[in-house]
């Protein structure tokens, strides 16, 4: 007997949560900018049309630089746009590594003092 799995693997942590659409985003911006489909929003966004795929088929997450490129387009808040892809976290984390000098960096600020 076969066991199918009946639920999608998601490569990003936004997609795991259970309110992530981020077909209701790209569908809102297309009513919103009155464009035909989603070749017509790549342009828009100046994004390869392969990228509105990944996101749609959620294999790419709405990164930030896309995110700021949906806000310039449209006026929309950066806030209204999370909102509408289902993207309810309020805080964003940086790794361990981020934010830390790099390894002998240190040493460097010290001899500037």
């Amino acid at each position: 007997m076969e066991i199918h799995q009946t639920h999608e693997t998601h490569p990003h942590g936004l997609s795991s949560q259970e309110t992530y659409n981020p077909n209701q985003l790209l569908d809102t911006l297309r009513e919103r900018m009155k464009l035909k489909n989603d070749a017509a929003l790549s342009r828009a966004l100046e994004v390869a049309p392969p990228v509105i795929s990944k996101i749609r088929h959620r294999t790419l997450p709405v990164g930030a630089s896309l995110l700021i490129r949906m806000h310039e387009v449209t006026q929309m808040s950066i806030r209204d746009l999370r909102d509408l892809m289902g993207d309810r976290r309020t805080k964003y984390r940086l790794s361990d590594a981020q934010g830390k000098p790099k390894p002998g960096m240190e040493q460097v600020a010290h001899l500037k003092q």
